[in-house]
């Protein structure tokens, strides 16, 4: 008899009424697992994602491997099994760590990209899944079902409208404010407060001096939001710009040929700050305006299951 856990970590006896599927979100900062016999759910597990390492796909296979006991009953055998991983950015990179994962599991695997996970989970068929959490990115499909992905590229050289890029541009508008004799108005003194510095010229090196760029930097983003809402026009000016280039993401891939009639937004920087979520739909509706954005309501691993249960 397999066992489950219920909302709140208790283990129960469940007795499995169908295939075992299994659904993972491999997120940033968290991964979830969530795995159903038929409809009797039988794991709901969250951890943290440190260890993925998606480049290196017999590690990240392993790694799924051992997430996978962990949070399942013991002696479940997958019927199916499903993964949405961070940084898993070319169809090739997805195609490897399934390959290496087969070899954990004998059943039908598949492996795409997190932000793949949120047009299914919205119970959609196809769509943009835009992500605007730690970092940013938009993925689609073309009409002969080839995967397509924008932005993505990493609080260094992008994640526009991400926590760490509105931190990046943030610090570049205070900078140059700085470098006209401005006084530090409350984007400034924000920046400075968060980053344990004492005065704007050292916002650079404390930046720099980062090992994790992409959730060090994130973890400055409430002080930019603080700062709009204490009226700081250069913090209003990064978060406009912010949803700009969110909406820009999703122009290319209407450019691009891709369908873009439904957006499905998902991620804790987007959804949480309404200034934020506002400037994308207002500057989307300008860019794209037969595009309907709307916010996911369900944990994205829900893509994931949809995406197990598709494979059996």
């Amino acid at each position: 008899m397999l066992q489950r856990t219920d909302e709140r970590g208790s283990v129960q006896d469940a007795t499995p009424s169908g295939p075992l599927v299994v659904g993972i979100d491999v997120g940033g900062t968290k991964t979830h697992l969530r795995a159903f016999a038929g409809d009797t759910p039988v794991a709901d597990h969250v951890r943290s994602s440190s260890g993925w390492r998606p480049h290196d796909p017999v590690t990240a296979a392993d790694w799924l491997a051992a997430l996978a006991a962990d949070a399942l009953p013991t002696g479940a055998r997958p019927s199916a099994l499903a993964v949405g991983g961070h940084a898993c950015e070319t169809p090739r990179q997805c195609a490897q760590i399934r390959t290496a994962l087969q070899l954990h599991f004998d059943a039908p695997a598949l492996v795409v990209g997190d932000a793949e996970l949120l047009v299914p989970a919205a119970g959609l068929d196809k769509g943009v899944g835009l992500v605007a959490g730690t970092g940013s990115v938009a993925v689609g499909r073309f009409p002969d079902g080839r995967p397509a992905q924008v932005g993505g590229w990493g609080a260094v050289l992008g994640d526009e409208g991400g926590a760490a890029g509105l931190v990046r541009e943030a610090a570049r508008a205070v900078w140059a404010a700085h470098d006209r004799g401005e006084e530090p108005d409350a984007l400034a003194r924000g920046l400075v407060a968060s980053l344990g510095v004492a005065e704007v010229p050292a916002i650079g090196a404390a930046m720099e001096a980062a090992k994790d760029i992409s959730a060090e930097w994130g973890r400055h983003a409430p002080a930019v939001f603080a700062a709009a809402e204490a009226g700081s026009p250069l913090a209003l000016a990064v978060i406009e710009e912010g949803g700009r280039s969110l909406a820009a993401l999703v122009g290319r891939l209407a450019a691009r040929g891709v369908t873009v009639d439904d957006v499905v937004i998902a991620g804790s920087t987007v959804l949480a700050q309404p200034v934020l979520y506002d400037a994308f739909t207002s500057a989307l509706s300008d860019r794209v305006p037969a595009a309907r954005p709307q916010p996911l309501r369900v944990p994205p691993v829900q893509g994931a299951v949809a995406l197990a249960r598709s494979l059996l």
